[in-house]
């Protein structure tokens, strides 16, 4: 075995280890999507993650948070974390959960955080795609 398949077997290796442990775990509630006004502070709002764009701040923030702001809500989801602490440098992970995700028709919005991916799939996907991951973890179980 050369080197480049030494390479490949351990990423592989280390990529069923991850999805042997997954744990994904639905968070109970509805999150959303929705962007700041010109002008507001982002430190006022309970904001789950933040993106800033050139068009402005996009928040997820809890649904009850977002309509208690006055905030648009432009994508309503289910939010899922992969309870896995996986490395940021990771290889292959977001890949096989977004193809397990795509195959079972889910769409699927992923934050990384230091030490865990979070993923906002459609709220009425919520259960579907805790499902579809649990699967995932299952058949890399074997």
């Amino acid at each position: 075995m050369d080197d480049e398949d030494s390479v490949v077997t351990k990423r592989s290796a280390e990529l069923q280890a991850l999805l042997r442990s997954l744990e994904p775990m639905l968070h109970d509630g509805v999150y959303v999507y929705s962007t700041l006004p010109e002008g507001v502070d982002g430190a006022t709002v309970e904001a789950i993650a933040t993106v800033r764009e050139p068009e402005g701040m996009s928040v997820i923030v809890p649904e009850a948070a977002a309509l208690g702001a006055g905030l648009p809500v432009l994508y309503r989801a289910a939010w899922i974390t992969l309870t896995v602490q996986s490395e940021l440098q990771a290889v292959g992970l977001t890949a096989a959960f977004a193809a397990a995700l795509g195959d079972a028709g889910i769409s699927c919005n992923v934050v990384a955080g230091a030490y865990h991916d979070h993923l906002f799939v459609p709220f009425e996907s919520g259960p579907a795609a805790l499902a579809c991951l649990r699967a995932l973890q299952a058949r890399a179980t074997g």
